[in-house]
């Protein structure tokens, strides 16, 4: 930790920044100035708005908002968010929809813990909304998690979507995204052998690094060169006075984003220009393409230390899920114990996290699973973001893992011709 800046000086280094970008702001935004026309007031002004939205945002949890949602009897129904399973280090949470009859299709959306919040996955629940009953993991910011709640690692993360699919029953459909499926794949596994009634229908893996090794990354990468001193020296951090977590150990979220950023250095400068620009001439506006990206991308959360450092050293380095030998308190996780749950990967041909060939090994891993239960698909051309968010999920994968969903959901009309058949 000397070699970086303590927790309490980064927030006022962005606090500061937050404040000189609404000076700016009020500055050229000052009536007088306004009799003599000068584009440099124009530009302070742009800049500090900019400035301004972009550092506030980093300490602000998105909301979901959806406030209402059109059902098919064409009018919009109000939508709640109700916690099922509540938690310290996050919370099992369902989208009510007011006034509609419950789907058939009840699915687990697993989000990823990886800097961002659950909202990240906003559209995709959107679009899931329309035909599942829809559950998502919000995890919580670790800065708000006091130390007398414990740790939380890999081990308790994977116990907690044991409880969240145990308490959703046999007929769920999980559907894991990025930085979880390798522990969604051994939390399934874990149920498989201590309890095989809870386990879920199917389990649908998103880009996840089940094998690294597979095909590598710049993230991959990262994982191999350094040390686990390394990164606890450089990465890990108390949780200042100004938080309820107040001495806890963390990841904390603004280092993370100075990690994202400089992975895509040049493009995210040139998009804040720009966006600079276009408030100067006014063809900014506050839900403007820019504003509706960044406002996601730039709120970042702390991780616990213990979970960010097991996820490198068990997961990336030493592969304990790729080489099937992953524990959780002392007694090891067989994958090939999934005999029943349906799985499928999807992964993107163009993803520079997670590579094509990194999410497909969970299958070889599956050795008890019938090929009949195996299912695998590539997107040409979708990167990371899209194969969960974008066009391409929208118009291909969602499709797909819909049709997944319903091949291995149970079918009463068949099973009722079957038995009439053998009667």
């Amino acid at each position: 930790m000397r070699y970086m800046a303590s927790y309490d000086l980064m927030e006022t280094m962005r606090n500061t920044n937050q404040w000189l970008g609404a000076t700016a702001q009020a500055l050229g935004a000052y009536p007088a100035f306004s009799m003599i026309p000068n584009p440099a007031m124009q530009w302070m002004r742009a800049w500090g708005e900019v400035t301004e939205r972009t550092f506030q945002r980093m300490v602000v949890k998105p909301d979901w908002g959806i406030p209402s949602f059109s059902a098919e009897d064409g009018k919009d129904h109000l939508v709640s968010i109700d916690i099922a399973v509540p938690g310290d280090f996050g919370d099992l949470i369902h989208f009510n929809v007011a006034g509609r009859k419950p789907r058939k299709r009840k699915v687990l959306l697993v989000a990823p813990m990886s800097g961002h919040y659950a909202t990240l996955l906003r559209s995709t629940v959107i679009s899931l909304m329309q035909d599942c009953e829809v559950y998502v993991t919000d995890w919580h910011n670790a800065r708000d998690i006091p130390v007398s709640a414990g740790k939380f690692d890999v081990e308790d993360y994977t116990l907690y979507l044991v409880d969240y699919m145990r308490h959703m029953g046999p007929d769920t459909h999980v559907i894991a995204v990025c930085q979880p499926a390798p522990l969604t794949l051994a939390a399934t596994a874990y149920l498989a052998e201590e309890d095989p009634e809870a386990q879920p229908r199917s389990l649908t893996l998103i880009g996840g690094p089940i094998d690294p090794d597979a095909n590598a990354t710049d993230v991959t990468d990262f994982g191999r060169r350094v040390t686990m001193g390394q990164l606890e020296e450089m990465m890990i951090q108390r949780v200042g006075f100004k938080y309820p977590g107040v001495g806890r150990k963390v990841y904390p979220g603004l280092l993370q984003l100075a990690s994202f950023m400089s992975m895509n250095g040049e493009k995210h400068s040139k998009a804040f220009t720009d966006q600079i620009s276009a408030v100067a001439r006014g063809d900014a506006g506050d839900h403007d393409k820019h504003n509706t990206f960044y406002d996601e991308y730039l709120a970042v959360m702390d991780m616990t230390a213990e979970f960010y450092l097991s996820t490198v050293d068990r997961i990336f380095k030493r592969a304990e899920i790729a080489k099937n030998v992953f524990t959780v308190k002392g007694k090891r996780v067989d994958i090939g114990k999934i005999t029943t749950v349906a799985v499928k990967t999807v992964e993107g041909a163009n993803d520079d996290i997670s590579a094509p060939g990194q999410c497909v090994a969970a299958l070889d891993l599956c050795t008890g699973l019938p090929d009949s239960k195996k299912a695998s698909h590539v997107e040409p051309g979708a990167g990371h973001y899209g194969i969960f968010a974008g066009r391409s999920w929208r118009n291909n994968i969602r499709p797909l893992v819909l049709d997944f969903i319903d091949a291995n959901s149970p079918n009463p009309k068949k099973k009722a011709a079957n038995k009439n058949a053998a009667a």
